[in-house]
């Protein structure tokens, strides 16, 4: 039986990366806790299992899923979900998140999280699919804010109001990813710190941070892509400020997916928010009332 460890709020952790583990293992840097890509590790047994138990033997990890799908048409895939729920029994992580996003249509898996149209009915469908995996796997979720490149039509509601009224529906609770904020914002250009300013950061339970690359669309405006391969913005650094300034210490972690950098480097990052969450926590930064 795993040992439950506690998270606590004022902790910054990393994505657990596997050309990482030998060193962490020796190491046991000061790091607050591990986040893992639920699909990684729906195998049996193997190097992936046997590197996350040593782990999990010393820090409290978290689990973030990125193939349920929620906001597909058709109905979850039963047998995705019944593997992560064994994964989150195995493990028992602190927290369990998945996105806002869908990634499958039918009998096809698609590589990227494509976005949901903000109308009434894919509320209801969201609805259902979060209430059918908290009842599958027996504990609360938290669903993660996305980054978004287009925008619908046919939305008739902002994506601050689809949130808010999908965590009065279900109960779930919110991971705001601060970097999805700045690079949908600056996509459809918006002022994020309005955004901000509006989301419902009591029912934020984690938060991510990454990097983004910069790009143009066909007319030459200002694009980001939300890419997971390098250093957070500072912009972004700016924002998260701004956001525990408001709402206290909530677990952060740093993810860094792509062109994966020496655990010293991503340590630092984690060492940067440790610092900012610390801080708040103590006092030192304190929301002007």
């Amino acid at each position: 039986m795993v040992r439950p460890k506690l998270l606590l709020a004022e902790t910054a952790g990393a994505g657990l990366k596997a050309e990482h583990a030998v060193e962490i293992l020796r190491t046991s840097p000061e790091v607050g806790f591990f986040e893992i890509h639920a699909e990684n590790y729906m195998g049996a047994g193997g190097a992936p299992h046997r590197i996350l138990s040593a782990i999990r033997d010393r820090y409290p990890v978290s689990l973030h899923g990125v193939g349920l799908s929620i906001g597909a048409e058709g109905p979850l895939d039963r047998d995705h979900l019944c593997r992560l729920k064994a994964l989150n029994d195995r493990y028992q992580p602190a927290l369990f998140s998945e996105h806002l996003a869908w990634s499958t249509h039918d009998t096809t898996y698609f590589n990227d999280l494509l976005p949901v149209p903000y109308t009434e009915g894919a509320l209801r469908r969201v609805c259902d699919h979060i209430d059918e995996v908290q009842n599958t796997m027996g504990r609360r979720m938290l669903l993660e804010n996305p980054s978004t490149y287009v925008a619908f039509s046919q939305s008739t509601m902002t994506e601050l109001d689809f949130l808010r009224e999908i965590v009065v529906r279900t109960g779930c609770g919110l991971l705001l990813d601060v970097n999805n904020v700045f690079v949908s914002c600056t996509n459809h250009e918006m002022a994020p710190e309005e955004y901000l300013s509006a989301f419902p950061l009591d029912h934020v339970d984690e938060i991510h941070l990454g990097g983004h690359a910069p790009d143009t669309d066909s007319a030459g405006r200002p694009l980001l892509i939300d890419t997971h391969d390098r250093e957070v913005d500072e912009a972004v650094w700016a924002l998260f400020r701004s956001v525990i300034d408001v709402c206290g210490p909530v677990p952060t972690l740093i993810e860094w997916d792509n062109d994966v950098p020496p655990w010293p480097v991503l340590c630092h990052e984690v060492a940067a928010a440790s610092k900012i969450l610390r801080a708040r926590a103590s006092g030192e930064i304190r929301h002007a009332s």
